[in-house]
C-alpha cells in the first residue's frame, strides 16, 4: 500500500475534515499520541506491536480493527513495517449520536469504556470491511451524484458489521474465570456505574454498593477494563459531558450541574484534563452544528 494514496471531503462552510481515506505502509502517522476532533477506523493488514490507548496498553497485531472517538488519545508503536487502511470522519459528516438506533455503534465500537478499543476479524471480515472501503474509495475519485450520500451509506453499512463483530466478541466468557464470580462483579460494577456516574464520582461508593473493599474492586476493575476505577467512573462521565454538549444547546454550567458538579469551572477543568480540550472547545469543534443535518 501506498501512503500517497489518501482520498478527503472538505466541509466547505469552514474548511474542515469532513472525511478521509487513505492508506498507509509504515507507522509514521501513528507512532506518536494522536488527539483528533473526528471518529478514526483503522483496519491494520500486515504488522503488529502496541496500541497505547487513554495510557492502556494493547497488544495488536494483523487483522485488527480499530475505533477511536473523537479526542481519544492513542499511539501505535509497531515491532517492524505496519501496513493498513484508515477511515476518519467528523461529526457533522455523519452523526454517531443521531443514528444510534440505526447502527447501535456507539457506546458498542465507540465511547466504550467496559470494552478493548478494537476487534479481531478473521479473513471473511477482512475481506468485507475492505470491500466496503474499496466502495468508499471508489466514490470518492468521482464526483457523482449525491456522492456524500452514497458515502455514508457504505459507512453506515461498515459499522453495523464491525459492531456485530464486536457484539459476537464480547459474549465469549474468561477461561480463567469459570465460576463467574467475578464476571458478576464485573457487571454490577457497570450497572451500578451507569445508575450512579451522575452523583457518585468516588471509587469507595461503588465499592461500598458491591459490598467489597476498594482494594479489591481497584483489582477486578484493573484486570478486566485494563484502567483504574477512578479512570473508569471519569471516563463514564466523560462520555455523558460530550453527548450533552455535541446534541444539546445547555451552558457547560448546566451541564456541569446534570453532572454532579456545582462548580462549572472545577468541571472545566476535569473535563480537560481527560480530553486536552476545554468543554467550549470540544462543542465548537466536534459539537452541535446547527447549519448539519445529521
Amino acid at each position: 500500500m501506498l501512503a500517497q494514496s489518501v482520498y478527503t471531503l472538505v466541509n466547505q462552510q469552514n474548511g474542515n475534515l469532513s472525511f478521509k481515506v487513505f492508506e498507509f505502509d509504515n507507522n509514521s502517522y501513528f507512532d506518536h499520541i494522536q488527539r483528533n476532533n473526528y471518529f478514526t477506523l483503522i483496519i491494520i493488514t500486515s504488522g503488529e506491536g502496541i496500541a497505547t490507548v487513554d495510557l492502556a496498553e494493547y497488544p495488536f497485531k494483523e487483522n485488527t480493527l480499530f475505533a477511536f472517538y473523537p479526542y481519544q488519545p492513542y499511539m501505535l508503536q509497531s515491532k517492524g513495517p505496519l501496513m493498513g487502511v484508515a477511515i476518519q470522519f467528523h461529526h457533522d459528516f455523519f452523526c454517531i449520536y443521531r443514528h444510534h438506533k440505526e447502527i447501535a455503534s456507539n457506546g458498542i465500537l465507540f465511547n466504550n469504556i467496559y470494552q478493548q478499543p478494537f476487534i479481531h476479524l478473521d479473513e471473511n471480515a477482512r475481506k468485507t470491511l475492505l470491500n466496503f472501503v474499496s466502495e468508499i474509495t471508489g466514490e470518492l475519485k468521482t464526483e457523482g451524484l449525491r456522492r456524500d450520500e452514497v458515502i455514508v451509506s457504505y459507512l453506515k453499512i461498515f459499522l453495523v458489521l464491525a459492531t456485530r463483530m464486536k457484539l459476537e466478541q464480547q459474549t465469549v466468557l474468561l477461561a480463567s474465570d469459570p465460576g463467574g464470580k467475578q464476571l458478576m462483579i464485573i457487571q454490577h460494577l457497570r450497572n451500578a456505574i451507569e445508575e450512579n456516574f451522575r452523583t457518585k464520582h468516588s471509587a469507595s461508593d461503588y465499592a461500598g454498593m458491591l459490598h467489597l473493599t476498594p482494594n479489591s474492586l481497584a483489582r477486578i476493575a484493573r484486570m478486566h477494563f485494563n484502567k483504574t476505577l477512578s479512570d473508569l467512573i471519569a471516563d463514564r462521565i466523560i462520555i455523558e459531558a460530550k453527548r450533552e454538549l455535541y446534541l444539546t444547546e445547555k451552558t457547560i454550567k448546566e451541564i456541569a450541574y446534570e453532572l454532579g458538579y456545582e462548580d462549572e469551572y472545577y468541571f472545566s477543568r476535569f473535563f480537560k484534563s481527560k480530553t486536552d480540550v476545554s468543554p467550549q472547545a470540544y462543542r465548537d469543534t466536534v459539537g452541535f452544528n446547527r447549519g448539519a443535518v445529521c
